[in-house]
């Protein structure tokens, strides 16, 4: 079994529809979630499926190379970032090359980088008056939403639609190739490609 650790911030809504997508999957399983709080939603989601949790500080994250050491122990294969805010640290992208992967709620390159997160993606897709926007699943690397794609998908905007329903197309479409993308990294790791 190759075994997926999900690090979230918030409520775990993708979180939840990768748990669901990989039920009884044959070779992939959610073993863990990280969260950096202790009181976001997503610890609930995992309790009800029955899914180990760690809450991480920041220092243990940033400066305790032994968070790697706990996921080895997990025997953690893929970390799938659904919602987590912090920026990875170096010695873990290194300790896992091509092994974490983040979904971004616009169609990078646009809207990407440090402070471009929930709401924010959205109200400057409105303010551009962009006419279509959806998520994007990539590779993470050591700079925010820089890494290669993976998957993207897309979505029409009306002129009429606010940044709250753009975030509700999006939203949608995540939940929809987020669960898809991690299946396909996954089945990428199982058989030793180098190159995807």
């Amino acid at each position: 079994m190759l075994n997926i650790a999900i690090f979230a911030s918030g409520g775990g809504s993708n979180a939840e529809a990768i748990i669901n997508h990989l039920k009884n999957h044959e070779y992939l399983s959610v073993r863990l979630i990280v969260s950096n709080r202790k009181n976001a939603g997503v610890l609930n989601r995992a309790k009800k499926h029955g899914i180990e949790t760690l809450v991480i500080d920041r220092e243990e994250f940033y400066k305790n190379k032994d968070f790697t050491i706990k996921l080895a122990t997990a025997q953690i294969e893929l970390i799938v970032l659904a919602g987590f805010l912090w920026l990875i640290p170096p010695f873990l992208v290194e300790a896992f090359p091509k092994k974490i992967i983040n979904i971004h709620p616009a169609l990078l390159p646009k809207y990407g980088g440090k402070g471009m997160y929930g709401y924010h993606v959205h109200q400057a897709v409105f303010d551009n008056k962009e006419k279509e926007s959806g998520p994007t699943v990539h590779y993470v690397n050591e700079v925010y939403d820089e890494g290669n794609i993976i998957l993207q998908a897309r979505c029409q905007l009306l002129p009429t639609d606010q940044p709250e329903d753009i975030a509700a197309k999006v939203l949608r479409l995540e939940h929809q190739i987020y669960p898809v993308a991690v299946e396909i990294v996954g089945r990428f790791i199982r058989e030793g490609k180098k190159n995807y």
